[in-house]
């Protein structure tokens, strides 16, 4: 029986997309779902604002109203307490990353050692939220790349040009299909953003509601 496919969205800067790795992973396995692991880049300060901090957590720049610092406090205690139930590290960064060049890593993995995708999104989750990884730096993801094992013949150039546009394809399409945030979750031609609606979507695939009443 071929699986049916569920297409999620993730953005590497996300704590909420790290958090919802594995139950993801979890939920797919027990109800048959084949993962299409898709980035997606959020713009945050378009909503959020932006900040800097120091390595003690002093703000040294900021354009943030009150309103976004709130929001953003909220999400990174919410982040914490979901992250030490299950002994995660998730430390607030120290500015708001641009994860283009990693999402086309991504599309990279997937294209040339699909095999190795959940190895690469582990990684890059795991060492990126303790601090220990720079994801814009071109040397540093290419030496991931490597030590996953992982092909990069040709990596550079492919991210120059064809891995963009393969990006702004993959972008244009969660658009249009009403991604906003990260996790999202599209099947059957319906959005759910969030892993706290793995429980509809199930629902949705069985019919079956009463666990959600």
């Amino acid at each position: 029986m071929k699986k049916k496919l569920i297409n999620i969205y993730i953005d590497f800067k996300s704590p909420y997309a790290y958090l919802a790795i594995e139950p993801s992973i979890k939920f797919a396995n027990n109800n048959k779902l084949k993962i299409n692991w898709l980035p997606y880049v959020l713009e945050i300060p378009d909503y959020l604002g932006s900040a800097k901090v120091d390595d003690q957590g002093n703000v040294i720049e900021s354009n943030r109203n009150d309103h976004q610092w709130r929001r953003v406090k909220y999400s990174y205690m919410d982040c914490r307490r979901h992250a030490n139930m299950r002994n995660i590290i998730v430390r607030g960064p120290q500015k708001i990353w641009n994860t283009q060049l990693i999402s086309i890593a991504l599309l990279w993995t997937k294209n040339n050692n699909f095999e190795l995708t959940k190895s690469f999104i582990n990684h890059v989750f795991k060492n990126f939220w303790k601090r220990e990884l720079d994801i814009e730096n071109y040397n540093v993801i290419n030496n991931v790349l490597k030590d996953i094992g992982i092909s990069t013949n040709g990596f550079e150039d492919w991210s120059i040009h064809e891995g963009k546009r393969e990006l702004e394809i993959v972008m244009n399409e969660a658009n249009e299909n009403g991604v906003f945030g990260v996790p999202s979750y599209f099947i059957n031609n319906e959005l759910f953003w969030g892993r706290e609606h793995l429980p509809m979507i199930k629902a949705r695939l069985t019919g079956n509601y009463d666990a959600l009443i």
